[in-house]
């Protein structure tokens, strides 16, 4: 059986998408800048900074604004997603997290969260399951984003695991690619798209059990 569980947030352990979504999308349309669920899809997985980044080219504005300015947008962006969380609550937890995170528990497994979202310790409070998670890595620490493998093994290293006796779960493709740089076993979380290099991919945590690894 492996020895450490890392666990990306959105999409895996709750999908708050929907409101980087709104959140974004809002944003862009102060920018005079169009955004649609497509290309909302571009930005799973990746930092705040890097989704500006993203959506600034998106409108050809990349080159019109400064780094305090692109950091005061981010901010706004980050201010009214917050406010859309506050109705968050255990009921808004993916099937079957719950109950793969007591297995873990019961089995001495030490989890951790590797999501570039610097929000993780407020929505995992939310959702009712900090105290099942011993580390949240802090995107702020990390010097790439995913696809880079630096955030599953800063992830492993703060359970005392090795990469390579742990399980990675992720439902965008940069980070079972980060997941499988990292030399961790991955596990895909995902109803609409093969998630390529994925040792296995499952609809949802439902579908697992600890005792598969």
């Amino acid at each position: 059986m492996k020895k450490g569980f890392v666990f990306d947030l959105d999409g895996v352990i709750t999908d708050t998408a929907k409101f980087h979504y709104i959140a974004w999308k809002n944003l862009g349309k102060s920018l005079g800048i169009t955004i649609d669920e497509i290309f909302n899809e571009t930005l799973k997985g990746i930092s705040r900074m890097d989704s500006l980044d993203k959506i600034l080219a998106h409108g050809h504005r990349e080159n019109d604004f400064t780094l305090d300015e692109k950091e005061e947008l981010a901010k706004k962006k980050n201010d009214e997603y917050v406010k859309l969380l506050a109705n968050l609550s255990e009921e808004d937890l993916l099937p079957g997290v719950h109950d793969f995170l007591v297995q873990a528990k019961q089995n001495n497994i030490p989890c951790a969260i590797a999501s570039a979202s610097k929000n993780a310790p407020m929505i995992l409070e939310k959702l009712g399951v900090l105290d099942f998670f011993e580390h949240i890595v802090d995107p702020e620490t990390l010097k790439k984003g995913k696809p880079n493998p630096e955030i599953f093994i800063k992830a492993a290293k703060s359970i005392n695991v090795e990469p390579k006796d742990s399980v990675g779960f992720e439902d965008a493709q940069a980070g079972i690619e980060g997941i499988k740089a990292s030399g961790m076993y991955a596990v895909g979380i995902s109803t609409s798209e093969r998630l390529k290099g994925a040792d296995v991919q499952v609809a949802s945590m439902e579908d697992l059990t600890i005792t598969q690894f």
